[in-house]
């Protein structure tokens, strides 16, 4: 059995397995998706996470997050990874929405300038709130919508360069290249985690001991608290 195999059968209420599985599991990251409104962060999110696609999807409203268990140079690793509204009356979530996060993946829509121009503000934002340590994917999203393109990829592949970013062009249509961004992403994370774990043998990751701590060699990252988790819940039902 994988680990999304697994973590469903967690999911649909087997207590044994679910126990089973969080002994299992290496590592939980914490993951957010930033970006502008309507440049599909919901939809690549669903698009990794289940496999779907909604085609009457609505914005965000507030703070969403989604899981997935994968598996990475054999450590079983809990993908948590939040999605946020890209409007500007949603930015108060801020500083809770990146706490503790050790990825991150700033998506764009290729068919939307605009959207583009707005990354580097959305990248500002994020490396004055997360970790310095955080690894970033730029994201050109609708990758499939080749006559409508605004953003030439060469754009983005500079501004990539020149911040250290990690890209990809996706698709959360099809698919294409959704599943390997975010692999990407958890693969370098899971590089910096194991450095640290090695450098330190012990100590607080991120300084955030409510998020994570070292047991030896071993990283035993918990997942968000129930508390940060209630207050998104809690900003997620503003209709402001």
């Amino acid at each position: 059995m994988n680990g999304v195999e697994a973590e469903k059968q967690q999911e649909n209420g087997n207590g044994k397995m679910g126990y089973d599985v969080l002994e299992k599991i290496d590592y939980v990251f914490k993951v957010v998706v930033i970006g502008d409104s309507a440049v599909g962060k919901t939809q690549i999110l669903s698009r990794f996470a289940k496999n779907e696609f909604c085609l009457d999807s609505k914005s965000t409203i507030g703070v969403e997050f989604q899981t997935k268990t994968v598996t990475i140079n054999a450590k079983l690793i809990k993908a948590q990874i939040w999605d946020t509204a890209g409007q500007e009356r949603y930015r108060a979530v801020t500083s809770a929405y990146y706490r503790g996060a050790l990825g991150a993946m700033l998506v764009y829509d290729i068919t939307k300038r605009q959207s583009f121009d707005h990354v580097a503000r959305w990248l500002e934002e994020l490396r004055a709130h997360a970790d310095s340590s955080i690894v970033i994917m730029l994201v050109g999203n609708k990758a499939d919508l080749v006559e409508q393109r605004m953003v030439p990829t060469e754009d983005a592949v500079e501004f990539a360069e020149d911040q250290g970013l990690f890209f990809s062009e996706t698709s959360a249509l099809s698919g294409d290249n959704v599943e390997s961004a975010f692999l990407k992403l958890l693969e370098e994370i899971n590089s910096v985690v194991s450095k640290k774990a090695l450098e330190c043998g012990c100590g607080k990751l991120n300084g955030d001991s409510n998020f994570a701590s070292f047991k030896g060699t071993k990283v035993d990252i918990l997942s968000v608290p129930e508390l940060e988790i209630s207050e998104m819940k809690k900003l997620s039902s503003c209709s402001c």
